[in-house]
């Protein structure tokens, strides 16, 4: 049974532990090292592979001493200013890292290097599972610091075309708050009503909102619905800078800039 493990770091960060099976792991967007040293100890595991989505610093702070403890592999983007990577991946690639079978996936928006990893399952780790840094969010997106609108639609429609069972693990628990957002964007969908209460329940229990699923995020994400006609129209008039109701890049940016003062 594939078992993966979040990792709190920093005040939301999710690094993620994913367990191959033999005592080994892989470790996720390690941004800080010492809680990645303390899940693996607990869990008398071995560190074999670092895998990486994207250059922010939330997202690889810890990378250099992981490397350096542990003398493992390194997988991420093809960006130079990523220090200490070994395998550079690109789009459309396909990579064995431990026990487990990744299509990469490029994904720019939040930024022009971000990569996502997406297992489709295999014998020894059934099950499709997505990591997807700070692309797709449960019940958001990120935020769009390198790239343009069309570019980030683009991504999530990528990511939203992958099978609705798929298990989705992120890079922050923004989950609560990306729900307020939903519910004003998308005021007619009651299923949203019973997600919030869901996540609220976690998020009082101390539990992590995460994994979410991609069949969850396409019934109840507002970044993922863009095409659906209700949410085009739950638009303010003057929230659509170009392209009209009927576009869904228009509609994704107008409720991206909506979301970046909400």
């Amino acid at each position: 049974m594939t078992r993966i493990h979040s990792v709190a770091a920093f005040t939301d960060n999710y690094i993620w532990v994913l367990e191959n099976g033999d005592n080994t792991a892989l470790v996720v967007d390690p941004g800080d090292a010492a809680p990645v040293e303390a899940a693996l100890l607990a869990r008398g595991l071995s560190l074999s592979a670092i895998l990486i989505t994207h250059h922010h610093f939330d997202h690889v702070g810890g990378l250099e001493a992981l490397k350096q403890a542990h003398g493992c592999a390194v997988y991420g983007p093809a960006n130079p200013a990523i220090q200490g990577i070994d395998h550079r991946l690109s789009g459309a690639q396909q990579q064995r890292i431990g026990a487990y079978d990744f299509e990469i996936l490029a994904v720019p928006g939040h930024t022009l290097d971000h990569i996502a990893y997406f297992h489709a399952g295999n014998a020894n780790h059934p099950g499709s599972l997505l990591f997807c840094g700070d692309t797709l969010f449960a019940g958001g997106c990120g935020r769009i610091f390198e790239g343009d609108a069309a570019m980030m639609h683009a991504s999530l429609q990528r990511l939203a075309a992958l099978p609705e069972h798929t298990q989705v693990f992120c890079g922050h628990e923004y989950t609560l708050a990306n729900l307020a957002f939903a519910r004003a964007a998308d005021p007619s969908n009651r299923a949203l009503d019973k997600r919030v209460e869901d996540a609220q329940a976690l998020r009082a229990a101390g539990t992590p909102t995460l994994p979410s699923t991609l069949g969850l995020e396409q019934a109840t994400n507002p970044f993922l619905r863009c095409a659906r006609p209700e949410l085009q129209a739950a638009l303010p008039e003057e929230a659509l800078a170009a392209g009209g109701r009927d576009d869904p890049v228009a509609t994704f940016a107008a409720l991206r800039a909506w979301k970046d003062r909400f």
